[in-house]
């Protein structure tokens, strides 16, 4: 479904990916892992269309070149950015209706937000508030939610447990297990190796921009100290 071929991605003049390749099946959750600084934010950032790269990312065989953001999500991409990055000012359902912008069917995003209202009640309870005032877990929630409402094909997840209480990263990790078991295919950047193994059908290691090691999860968890020597986390 996703194929990267020698990606390499810029910030400036800096190339902070260095051509690696990654395939993503469909309904596969794979995720990516490494250390701070690895590249794994900004290969995400690549396949959104928010960073400068060189080489192929082809979806449903088709290359994303010369595709804006938003067609991009409208040929089915969907982003959860690493720190949430809601709109503040913005209600719960306002937010979650900006995630549902590409799309014309008005009385299915209706009932979309009312799923998502009835999936994460405090979302509802809290519909017509300021997204601001929302926890951190809950804006984590509402993060994931928005990035639904466009009906995606693949959800690219990035550090969904950043900054979040042990109980939080708990429901935020039941929530992608569900996601996986109803078939979304997801790639998954996180730090949190242990839940991130565990959901993951395939591994890439990301280190300096390079993929250090990939396989099977299997392979990783059951050696924690590999683990340890080649992500850095410990």
């Amino acid at each position: 479904m996703l194929e990267l071929t020698h990606l390499k991605v810029f910030h400036g003049p800096i190339e902070a990916v260095h051509g690696i390749s990654i395939t993503v099946q469909r309904g596969q959750c794979v995720s990516l892992l490494g250390p701070n600084g690895a590249g794994k934010t900004s290969t995400i950032s690549a396949i959104a269309g928010i960073a400068d790269y060189q080489g192929s990312i082809r979806f449903q065989g088709a290359d994303l070149a010369a595709i804006s953001v938003e067609d991009r999500q409208r040929a089915g991409i969907a982003l959860a950015p690493e720190g949430r990055r809601i709109f503040s000012n913005l209600t719960v359902k306002e937010n979650l209706l900006i995630g549902a912008a590409t799309r014309h069917d008005r009385r299915a995003v209706r009932s979309d937000i009312n799923h998502w209202f009835e999936s994460f009640p405090v979302l509802g309870e809290r519909r017509d508030q300021s997204a601001g005032t929302l926890s951190g877990g809950e804006q984590q929630m509402l993060t994931i939610a928005r990035a639904l409402m466009s009906k995606p094909q693949i959800l690219l997840l990035d550090e969904p447990s950043l900054g979040l209480a042990p109980l939080i990263c708990q429901q935020v990790f039941r929530l992608i297990k569900e996601l996986k078991s109803s078939g979304m295919t997801i790639l998954l950047v996180e730090q949190n190796v242990r839940d991130a193994l565990d959901l993951a059908d395939y591994v890439y290691l990301l280190n300096s921009g390079h993929i250090s090691n990939e396989g099977d999860h299997n392979v990783f968890g059951n050696d924690a100290n590999l683990m340890a020597e080649l992500t850095g986390i410990h």
